[in-house]
């Protein structure tokens, strides 16, 4: 696939917290650009400010110092070119699946017969069609995710923003999950930044790696994941030759035994 221009530019972004012990620096002089169309993951220890960076992109959260620009465009609030995932479904129980997809066209006031036929193809598209009618608790973990995705998508936002998506699964299930929704974003050709604490799943799914530090966070390293597979999924990438490099080379950069 063609990369094409910078969609997301991160321009020496700071982010300090004050608390009653003083103010606490989280994140400072991180800088980084995500091409269009691009897979980035971004990796980095517990508690260094991982979430707070993805808030960031979305205009959830004010920078303290530096800048963020979408398509050009300076961050100030958010974006409807901007979809958001969270680690836990958010699926409202008492709403059938077709009507949780809708939600978030509800709430942009966006709904009307084309954007709903547009759910709804969504759902056709990605295997959820017969549970339309059903409610979250008939679906599997799985299935909740995929539902999760298909709401986000359901707004036609151009980046994903993806907070440790999988990590409330199994660990087959997120390997299932992972697989299917890769293939979704990547058949939608959206540009999608995954923040997870998993290396491996990091390297099977990103082009590029953004390694953090240790609050406060600074980009140690980025890495160009160039694996040799003749058809390139999570699943596969795991058989790759260079697979085992890249884990080490990040596991080292994460200092993991410190």
């Amino acid at each position: 696939m063609l990369l094409l221009e910078n969609i997301i530019e991160v321009n020496h972004l700071g982010m300090k917290y004050h608390s009653l012990n003083g103010e606490i620096t989280a994140l400072q002089h991180i800088d980084f650009a995500v091409k269009k169309g691009e897979f980035v993951c971004v990796v980095g220890p517990s508690g260094c400010g991982k979430s707070t960076l993805l808030s960031m992109i979305a205009g959830l959260l004010p920078p303290t110092s530096g800048q963020i620009l979408i398509e050009g465009i300076p961050v100030t609030g958010a974006s409807s070119k901007v979809g958001y995932m969270l680690q836990k479904d958010y699926l409202f129980e008492w709403r059938t699946i077709l009507e949780n997809i809708l939600l978030g066209l509800e709430i942009r006031k966006t709904l009307s017969s084309k954007s709903r036929t547009y759910a709804i193809e969504l759902l056709r598209t990605y295997g959820l069609y017969d549970f339309e009618d059903k409610y979250p608790q008939q679906l599997s973990g799985g299935m909740r995710q995929r539902a999760a995705l298909i709401r986000t998508l359901a707004v036609q936002p151009e980046i994903l923003l993806l907070d440790e998506a999988f990590s409330a699964l199994d660990y087959q299930t997120r390997l299932v999950v992972s697989e299917d929704i890769y293939g979704i974003i990547k058949q939608e050709n959206k540009t999608a930044i995954l923040v997870t604490h998993d290396i491996a799943e990091s390297i099977s799914m990103a082009d590029r790696v953004i390694v953090l530090s240790r609050r406060p966070a600074v980009v140690k390293n980025i890495y160009e994941i160039q694996l040799t597979c003749e058809k390139r999924t999570p699943i596969s990438s795991r058989n790759a030759a260079e697979f085992k490099l890249y884990f080490n080379q990040i596991w080292k950069e994460l200092d993991v035994h410190v």
